[in-house]
């Protein structure tokens, strides 16, 4: 599983002071942070950033490309032109640029597709409509048709394309995490070399913080077992970084057996929980939280 550290966010307080005065120091201590905790690919994120971001983003890039050259950058505005001007100064990485994200929007589509094929980058693809959020796997379906086809004509690979099916709350949006499982089972069919991304900690957007790990780690694993290929996710979990890189497998197969192979509302097999121990137990309790099997509360682990 690739990974994508999240925290080179405008949100971040001491990150976002940084950006707005031009300090590099804690641009590139957080850059540096994410290559020693395993990073793939380090994620710029300005948000909007309407005002400045043409001069913002490149002047970030070039900040973070002084020390850490091998590791290729996610440029993460709704901003075209701070996007383009972050490519024209980008350094050669092993792996191209990636852009985040391209909707499912002409509007959009129409004017970012064209920056992504005359720059060499990789982009997400983002299944956010017309009408916003897809109702479900076959309306997500229908965007990644729309926006591939797009790029296929201008001259964009699909193994180019990471598609995003979006992350929901756990606590507000449950039945879309289910569709979004299906839809990532669907993916090859659609468009057959295509990557998957996705915004992990969408999913513990709302519980409490103590809870947010258990519910990134778990969901994803479910994600993978139906071919997600990255995640953008907390540099600072290393327990999600340990599970990522292989390293935990006895969790991973815990929830795999769950999941089941084929059709993810139904799920796998019935484990008994009690038996487990308390960290497996956690998991599992996870498991059938995300699945719908058990409803969610603040309190699931402790039932």
């Amino acid at each position: 599983m690739f990974l994508i550290g999240e925290s080179l966010n405008v949100i971040n307080k001491k990150i976002g002071r940084a950006y707005k005065e031009r300090d590099p120091k804690p641009i590139q201590e957080e850059a540096l942070h994410q290559k020693k905790m395993g990073m793939d690919y380090i994620d710029i994120n300005l948000g909007p950033a309407k005002k400045d971001g043409h001069e913002l983003m490149p002047w970030v890039v070039q900040t973070v490309q002084e020390v850490v050259t091998d590791i290729p950058l996610a440029l993460d505005t709704s901003n075209i032109d701070a996007i383009e001007a972050a490519l024209k100064v980008y350094k050669p990485t092993s792996r191209p640029p990636l852009i985040n994200s391209i909707m499912c929007r002409p509007e959009r589509y129409e004017k970012m597709i064209p920056v992504a094929a005359k720059y060499n980058a990789d982009f997400i693809a983002l299944m956010w409509g017309p009408e916003g959020l897809p109702r479900d796997e076959n309306e997500r379906a229908a965007l990644c048709v729309e926006l591939l086809y797009a790029a296929n004509e201008a001259g964009i690979a699909n193994e180019r394309i990471w598609v995003d099916g979006i992350v929901t709350p756990v606590n507000i949006q449950q039945p879309q995490l289910m569709s979004l499982m299906k839809f990532q089972k669907m993916v090859q069919d659609i468009a057959p070399g295509a990557k998957s991304t996705c915004g992990l900690s969408n999913i513990s957007n709302g519980p409490p913080v103590h809870l947010r790990p258990i519910l990134n780690q778990t969901y994803m694993v479910m994600l993978e077992k139906y071919g997600m290929y990255s995640v953008i996710s907390d540099p600072l979990d290393e327990k999600l970084t340990e599970i990522a890189k292989g390293k935990r497998q006895d969790i991973v197969d815990l929830i795999y057996s769950m999941v089941g192979d084929d059709e993810p509302a139904v799920g796998g097999k019935d484990v008994n929980i009690a038996g487990l121990s308390k960290e497996m137990q956690e998991y599992a309790k996870t498991v059938n939280v995300i699945l719908g099997k058990t409803l969610y509360s603040d309190s699931w682990l402790e039932i």
